[in-house]
């Protein structure tokens, strides 16, 4: 009976151990917004341009004097797909207030999968039917390395006025965020 007391009050004591050490080692949680580079300083937006779903050029610094909203998604994404009525919302709501948002597709089969599924493809917003409302290009491996890779779908930033990163969102946005940003006068 003591021999298992003993072991008992051994592994017990290890477990212990092995808890205070996983909490003081343990490394900070990443929130899924980020301020560009993880610092106070933003950086500048890359030079971008990618065709949209008519081969025009859209340039991103064409875009500077705009809160811009740089969205990578697929039309295979699920939570892609989940976001898009919201940043169907807020291209509707304010971009008479100097915003877009900007989808980068990245479909690996391009625009030949992307133009239909943007032509046909209604989301619910706010009780109607609704086809995306705002710009579409369609993007490449080069595009989404220039703001530092792309680890999953979707992934978006935030352009200041200015044309500074000043906010990266891997998932969903933090909706409050964008509006605080377009409220704003940089």
């Amino acid at each position: 009976m003591k021999k298992v007391a003993i072991i008992i009050f051994t592994v017990l004591f290890f477990v212990g151990i092995t808890i205070y050490a996983d909490r003081a080692t343990r490394l900070p949680r990443k929130p899924a917004m980020t301020m560009a580079a993880s610092s106070a300083v933003s950086k500048p937006e890359p030079v971008l341009a990618l065709k949209n779903l008519d081969n025009k050029e859209v340039v991103l610094a064409d875009l500077k004097g705009k809160v811009v909203f740089v969205n990578f998604w697929a039309t295979w994404c699920g939570p892609c797909q989940d976001e898009i009525p919201s940043l169907i919302d807020l291209q509707s709501k304010y971009a008479s207030k100097g915003f877009t948002v900007l989808g980068i597709a990245m479909d690996e089969e391009g625009k030949s999968v992307v133009a239909p599924f943007v032509a046909k493809t209604k989301y619910d917003v706010n009780g109607q039917k609704e086809l995306i409302n705002y710009p579409i290009v369609i993007g490449t491996d080069e595009a989404a390395d220039k703001f530092g890779g792309i680890m999953g779908y979707p992934t978006s930033f935030l352009i200041s006025r200015s044309g500074k990163q000043i906010m990266k969102f891997q998932g969903p946005p933090d909706l409050d965020e964008i509006v605080k940003a377009i409220d704003s006068e940089e």
